[in-house]
């Protein structure tokens, strides 16, 4: 994982938040970015990891299952996604959006037709998925965060977004089922056959 601060480079020159975002990921299209890697920009700092097997195989059985539910072209992955807060442009491992999204007028997918998102933990990048992403969804008032551990073959699911926290929390371990009959995504989703690292 690299991690680049924003310097007085020009990249954070500009009036706004979301030009300033623009610009820095304008600069990274420009960067040789390896191969395989995913990037994203979490309270203006870039952060680039390695896509690993058993991540992407979570992924894809998460994807395969939420196809049960939503159109494919409501589900996806990696895919830039600007959300409140000092400079947030993630690329989420899996969002599933609100039938009727639409894009904005700049071509890119709403925060608030989110109402899905999975991320699968990477070591390096463990404290955003724990930290500050936990509070960016919960103040875009994501309906449903799950947070899938490798590590540590759990699974946490946040649902309940108000006044930028979640009021419900679950945690179990690889094997249980997460139960989400009781929300907008209205299924459930086998974790069995989840690795660990």
């Amino acid at each position: 994982m690299m991690t680049i601060e924003p310097t007085d480079n020009g990249i954070e020159m500009a009036d706004s938040d979301e030009l300033s975002l623009d610009m820095m990921f304008d600069w990274l299209e420009r960067m040789p970015v390896p191969e395989g890697y995913q990037v994203e920009i979490v309270e203006g700092a870039i952060f680039m990891s390695p896509q690993r097997d058993n991540h992407w195989d979570i992924i894809a059985a998460l994807y395969e299952q939420l196809r049960s539910r939503y159109p494919r072209k409501r589900v996806k992955s990696a895919v830039r996604l600007d959300f409140p807060g000092h400079l947030n442009g993630f690329a989420c491992d899996l969002i599933a959006l609100r039938e009727g999204a639409e894009k904005d007028n700049k071509g890119r997918w709403r925060y608030q037709d989110v109402e899905f998102v999975a991320e699968v933990i990477s070591e390096d990048t463990a404290r955003n998925d724990y930290g500050s992403k936990l509070k960016t969804y919960a103040v875009a008032e994501v309906p449903v965060y799950l947070i899938v551990d490798p590590y540590t073959g759990t699974w946490h699911l946040y649902t309940l977004p108000k006044d930028g926290k979640y009021h419900r929390y679950l945690t179990l371990d690889f094997g249980e089922p997460v139960d989400l009959t009781d929300t907008a995504v209205g299924l459930t989703l086998e974790t069995a056959d989840f690795g660990r690292e």
